[in-house]
């Protein structure tokens, strides 16, 4: 009798320290996309902090007149603004549920890139690991 119990308890606390480790294994941290649109190209790459509450981004666009970027669903709406006004690097700080919500499901996530008088000219589906041109 006293076996069935064991083996029960070791069963129950090998789920349990399964489940943090399987959460942790699915998040991304080093994230890319690449973009285009209306002729355009770029890529960008986002880092992830999630102990500071901050995702750091650099573009490399082959455009010049970009006005802002963000991370937005894939309804559109916005989740992340990447600063206040476009910049080619920086870093912005992101609610911890937005931040968790990007780096465990990357690719229900687009980083859309705007100008003057296309606010998504440039767009980009996330995937983890870095994008290269």
């Amino acid at each position: 009798m006293r076996s069935k119990r064991w083996a029960a308890a070791v069963v129950a606390t090998a789920a349990l320290l399964a489940v943090p480790v399987a959460t942790a294994g699915m998040m991304h941290p080093t994230l890319g996309a690449r973009l285009s649109g209306m002729g355009e190209h770029g890529i960008v790459n986002l880092q992830a902090h999630a102990t500071q509450h901050q995702l750091c981004w650099k573009f490399e666009l082959s455009m010049v007149h970009a006005v802002g970027a963000t991370v937005r669903d894939s309804g559109g709406m916005i989740v992340v603004r990447l600063g206040r006004m476009y910049r080619a690097k920086g870093c912005a700080m992101v609610k911890a549920k937005s931040l968790a919500l990007i780096e465990s499901k990357p690719g229900r996530y687009w980083v859309w890139v705007a100008t003057k008088g296309h606010p998504g000219e440039l767009r980009g589906k996330l995937f983890a690991g870095m994008a290269h041109m």
